[in-house]
């Protein structure tokens, strides 16, 4: 292709905002410091492909990610739980019972760790906050309602 038909602007990077880091500590399970390590290699790998091919967006999308998890692992606290949990806490795995009979399983985790698709919730949501302390058979106030604690097991 004729460099006539290439704008300049193609050579230029990404101009990518950071990655917002949030102003919480930022507690991690055992699985969570192994993710946040996999996401740095990823992004090693990524930005190692991006130099060998001379793609300034991929060196860019890389970069940024790269630089977010190195941040995030040098402010890792890792949250390690001995013996079966009894409050509802960071690392625990929480059954709740609503009203109508209907019963959840969450695993408060870290905010980086966190899928609730997958059952797993920050330790910042306000649903995690409701529940913390709270024993087996106590009473909490969630969003959509009372709850009560129906079992706690240590997150595996």
């Amino acid at each position: 292709m004729s460099r006539a038909f290439v704008k300049e602007q193609d050579d230029l990077p990404e101009d990518l905002p950071e990655r917002p880091v949030s102003t919480n500590p930022n507690f991690v399970t055992a699985r969570g410091l192994g993710l946040i390590d996999a996401e740095i290699d990823t992004c090693r790998k990524l930005l190692a492909q991006g130099q060998h091919d001379q793609n300034k967006s991929a060196i860019a999308r890389a970069s940024r990610d790269l630089r977010y998890w190195t941040q995030r692992r040098s402010t890792a606290q890792l949250v390690e739980n001995a013996g079966e949990p009894e409050a509802v806490g960071f690392g625990c795995r929480v059954t709740i019972e609503r009203g109508d009979g209907r019963r959840q399983v969450f695993a408060i985790v870290g905010e980086d760790e966190a899928d609730p698709a997958k059952g797993l919730i920050a330790y910042t949501a306000p649903i995690a906050r409701a529940l913390m302390g709270k024993r087996k058979g106590e009473f909490a106030e969630v969003p959509g309602g009372e709850v009560e604690v129906a079992k706690l097991e240590l997150l595996a």
